[in-house]
């Protein structure tokens, strides 16, 4: 019978910690930003279909990065959770703050455990509240280590030039179109093969923004940003684009990108195509149910 070869815990932590960065490091970055109107969040994704960016509850979102098979199970497990505690006792007894600790125990608990690999994910957990000051990003590594971050954060693919970026150019209290532009320009600014940064400009096709929006009138504060107000947003861009110093340095249409997300005139939120719900895309005018036969 031969014997097991032994592993000090040490370096079996190690290595573990190790395999899970190498994993998330090969996903692309996600990036969260506070601006004055709630939180944003920004991901090169080019699937349409695959999301790394949903909704939690009313004011919560969730974004990740790494497997999407995993950290889609962790989305799944947050929204029955979210879901159970607020039927059983009352919608204000769901948090940012909860769901982040219940998901630092099960990537704690996975990463220990000696008998499965450890998640090859990085999770934000965002609440958004009634004024800036309150509002919450939850960043949790693969390990359960949870991180409360101020202003902006980034995980995932070269999250520390990323990073970097942003701590030069981020400014509180910007609006949506400066931090759309900030966000994305971030994004583009990555290092190339040889390890040095360049700047590139990000298909609008290969965007997947999302935004708690304290402004809106209904409890579900999450919100997609479809392409045709994301390009109203961006405007004309060019590598290394920032945010816009001045109201009249925004493109041409962006005037009107500002509009509440509830507004009926405004076509661009949350619908599958560039027309408002309920309207008929060929007349213009509202449908109407056909006659019910005698």
């Amino acid at each position: 019978m031969s014997m097991p070869f032994y592993v000090s815990p040490e370096q079996l932590m190690k290595d573990r910690a190790d395999f899970a960065r190498k994993g998330i490091a090969r996903g692309r970055s996600v990036v969260a930003v506070q601006y004055a109107g709630g939180i944003l969040f920004v991901s090169e994704n080019p699937s349409q279909a695959l999301h790394k960016v949903s909704e939690i509850y009313d004011q919560i979102a969730f974004a990740a990065v790494g497997r999407y098979n995993e950290f889609e199970n962790l989305r799944i497990a947050g929204v029955r959770l979210a879901d159970m505690r607020g039927y059983a006792y009352d919608r204000r007894d769901v948090t940012g703050r909860g769901l982040a600790n219940a998901y630092a125990q099960t990537l704690g608990t996975i990463f220990s455990s000696g008998g499965e690999k450890p998640y090859e994910v990085e999770i934000f957990v965002a609440e958004v509240a009634d004024d800036p000051e309150h509002d919450q990003i939850y960043r949790l590594t693969y390990d359960g280590q949870v991180a409360d971050e101020h202003g902006f954060a980034v995980m995932g693919g070269a999250a520390d030039v990323v990073a970097d970026y942003l701590t030069e150019h981020y400014a509180g209290g910007a609006s949506l179109q400066e931090a759309v532009r900030l966000a994305v320009a971030a994004l583009g600014h990555s290092a190339n093969d040889k390890g040095a940064t360049e700047d590139r400009v990000i298909p609008l096709k290969d965007l997947e923004v999302a935004i708690l929006d304290r402004t809106r009138t209904q409890p579900r504060k999450f919100a997609r940003l479809s392409p045709a107000r994301l390009e109203a947003l961006l405007g004309e861009r060019g590598p290394g684009v920032a945010a816009p110093s001045q109201a009249g340095d925004a493109a041409p249409g962006a005037a009107s990108s500002d509009a509440h997300p509830d507004d009926p005139a405004d076509p661009t939120d949350q619908v599958s195509g560039d027309v408002a719900p309920l309207e008929d895309p060929d007349t213009g005018e509202p449908p109407t149910a056909p006659p019910i036969a005698p």
